[in-house]
């Protein structure tokens, strides 16, 4: 968007050449890309200090197993250089006028505290920092510096100085030879002219703790996915050695329970959250890949398996086959720990037997189902966008136009429309790019 060295004056942005896209994850950077790639400018406006969003969190993907990191980082590369995109992480948009062709997005820049021209990424401020604080990127189950960045591949690579836990010693800024830290930085309030915009603000995981029946809060082996997926990841808080929370021992049973804020009408969650088996598949498979000789029994818990995707069926297939994971049709009833040695134990009805059964493994993994963000019904107010039934966008019409909202010149691309995988996240995001271009290259309207 610029030359090198040249700062970008946001008013100045010609709407009918501008696109806005808000949310960086696998959805809006695609959105961005496919945009900048026909040569309009983008403004990628994310809340947190990195693009990237969940799918940085995670070890591997499902169903080729292939390394997330290793797919996400040259995407992540790739918008950070292209030359039609401004990035504006740790920020928010706060309000929207205007209409198709001609609209005005104020955007909250919040203080990073480190000057993103001067910040080279280094790192030295941070052995300097005396304050140490649960790690939010890792689930809060690893710990980091009050300046900090959220993993290794942050984009950009600058430094954020987390202002609530920062006592103001000055110890980063001593030692930082570039000069990148100012303390005194303060938000700021700008206003970005767009001629179209692009939601894409993901999702968030559903708040098992709403179940307590399974434990999760009240016993230290029980856990729900994204923590395990920050586990078993190389560049997670255990450098990806699986283990149990409360021993560091190596749990040789594993029992994994579905539908956890997922089709339940009691909890006001009816609907499907469509990854749930799948990602759970693959972290039963990935048990037994990392420690085969020594996880000896994975068991899945189900209501119904939901291998809808291609490759999805063959890859159930393969777990049970190939790696032994054991499948038991039932919703759980309890889980209780044995005193005696930490021990989770699984009270469920095979619905296929009619049995009941007691099952007790060393761990025990909860998948939680998706949740439009908490911040998604402020965005739909601030654009006069409307909610549906279970809190994500509505689009103009599902089947025709799937990535249309009902404000023109307004797309939604990602899990903010709805649950979905990676891959049909990437083609929303693709979609919603292309909606938006039409409406560029008319200067607004249908």
């Amino acid at each position: 968007m610029t030359v090198a060295g040249e700062k970008v004056i946001f008013e100045e942005l010609q709407p009918s050449e501008t696109a806005m896209v808000i949310g960086g994850g696998v959805a809006g950077m695609q959105a961005a890309l496919d945009i900048a790639d026909q040569n309009y400018k983008v403004v990628l406006v994310e809340r947190t200090p990195s693009i990237g969003g969940v799918m940085a969190m995670l070890d591997k993907t499902f169903p080729t197993l292939d390394c997330s990191a290793c797919i996400l980082t040259p995407r992540l590369s790739e918008v950070a250089r292209h030359p039609n995109i401004e990035l504006l992480t740790y920020s928010e948009v706060v309000g929207l006028s205007g209409d198709a062709g001609d609209f005005r997005v104020r955007v909250r820049r919040k203080a990073r505290k480190v000057d993103e021209e001067k910040c080279s990424g280094c790192g030295d401020c941070v052995p300097h920092c005396p304050v140490q604080v649960s790690n939010e990127f890792d689930q809060d189950l690893g710990f980091r510096k009050a300046i900090y960045i959220g993993f290794p591949q942050n984009t950009p690579l600058v430094y954020t100085i987390d202002e609530e836990n920062c006592i103001k010693c000055e110890m980063c800024m001593k030692s930082c030879e570039r000069e990148a830290i100012d303390l005194n930085q303060e938000d700021e309030e700008i206003e970005i002219p767009v001629g179209a915009i692009v939601i894409a603000t993901g999702y968030e995981l559903y708040d098992v703790r709403n179940y307590p029946r399974l434990g999760y809060g009240r016993y230290k082996n029980v856990m729900h996915a994204l923590e395990y997926e920050r586990i078993i990841n190389a560049a997670g808080p255990t450098a990806g050695n699986l283990m149990r929370l409360s021993d560091g021992t190596i749990p040789r049973s594993i029992g994994f329970i579905q539908c956890v804020g997922a089709r339940d009408v009691s909890k006001g969650v009816p609907n499907c959250s469509r990854i749930c088996c799948m990602y759970a598949i693959k972290n039963a498979v990935m048990a037994k890949e990392l420690q085969h000789d020594n996880v000896k029994n994975v068991t899945l818990y189900y209501a119904d398996l939901r291998a809808f995707g291609k490759g999805f069926e063959e890859f159930s297939e393969m777990a049970k086959t190939r790696f032994g994971v054991k499948f038991v049709r039932g919703r759980v009833g309890e889980v209780y720990e044995n005193p005696k040695n930490d021990n989770i134990i699984i009270r469920v009805e095979d619905t296929e037997t009619g049995k009941f059964l007691e099952h007790e493994h060393e761990l025990v993994v909860v998948s939680p189902g998706i949740q439009p963000p908490k911040t998604l019904k402020e965005i739909a107010n601030q654009m006069r966008l409307e909610l549906d039934e279970d809190g994500f966008l509505t689009v103009d019409h599902p089947s025709i136009t799937p990535v249309d909202t009902t404000v023109p010149g307004i797309y939604v691309c990602g899990c903010a429309e709805g649950p979905k995988d990676i891959p049909d996240s990437v083609a929303a995001g693709s979609a919603a790019a292309m909606r938006a271009s039409i409406t560029l290259a008319k200067g607004g309207g249908a």
